[in-house]
């Protein structure tokens, strides 16, 4: 940081990514160290070339300052990327409350018995950024599968080809409308065979309570009854619990 009783300035160096047929800018930070007001002049020894906003201003006391350095677009790179261009900054104490349309040429002047602090500033040509490298392809996670390539640079398609065979296989299920109607078809007439033998005991079973019911009334119900109820109930669960 260039250091003065007035002004400092950061950078020393005006620093310019050199890019042909491209407008480059770079700044400066003025900071006043004092409490007076400051006025300030730019001026460069290639004034076509270079334009700078403001070339000249007043800082604040104890506040800063941004100055814009713009290169104009080059049509042709130099052999040695050197550059001779310079650049001045003069500092001079301003009256309180100054503002830029207060500064004049005369202000300056060492001449006039001024005291005028000055800094040199030296451009410089630098590299411009390098683009980011390319992502190579497949890299990515969660990238597509690719058809493996062979050594003499044929793709390995016979192999490809046999597992999109297998994941179709897996992926398709065979048609078999055909024998889930049939079975279903099956099931059905079973069912209704069940509900038919079930309807059928249940007929059976009254006639059995009937007869049961008339015997009691006679003192008593026969042994055998008893034992066919409780058969066929037997039988009807199973049934019942089948279907």
């Amino acid at each position: 940081m260039g250091t003065g009783e007035l002004l400092s300035i950061e950078p020393q160096e005006l620093q310019f990514p050199l890019e042909l047929r491209k407008q480059i800018s770079c700044s400066l930070q003025l900071s006043n160290k004092t409490d007076n007001y400051v006025a300030f002049k730019v001026k460069t020894t290639n004034p076509k070339k270079y334009c700078v906003r403001p070339n000249t201003g007043v800082v604040l006391p104890r506040s800063t300052c941004d100055v814009i350095v713009t290169m104009q677009a080059q049509k042709e790179m130099p052999s040695d990327m050197q550059c001779k261009d310079k650049f001045l900054l003069q500092s001079v104490v301003a009256g309180p409350g100054a503002t830029p349309k207060d500064i004049t040429p005369e202000m300056f002047s060492k001449e006039s018995g001024h005291n005028v602090e000055e800094c040199k500033l030296r451009v410089v040509y630098v590299p411009p950024p390098r683009p980011p490298s390319p992502v190579r392809e497949g890299s990515e996670e969660g990238s597509s599968p690719r058809a493996s390539v062979s050594e003499n640079g044929n793709s390995n398609t016979s192999e490809f080809a046999a597992v999109s065979r297998n994941y179709a296989d897996r992926v398709e299920p065979p048609d078999n409308s055909t024998e889930a109607r049939a079975l279903i078809s099956k099931l059905n007439d079973e069912k209704n065979s069940a509900i038919q033998q079930n309807n059928k005991l249940r007929q059976e079973l009254e006639l059995l309570r009937r007869e049961a019911n008339r015997g009691q009334s006679r003192g008593g119900l026969p042994f055998i009854y008893v034992v066919l109820v409780g058969l066929i109930g037997i039988l009807l669960g199973y049934l019942l619990k089948k279907t």
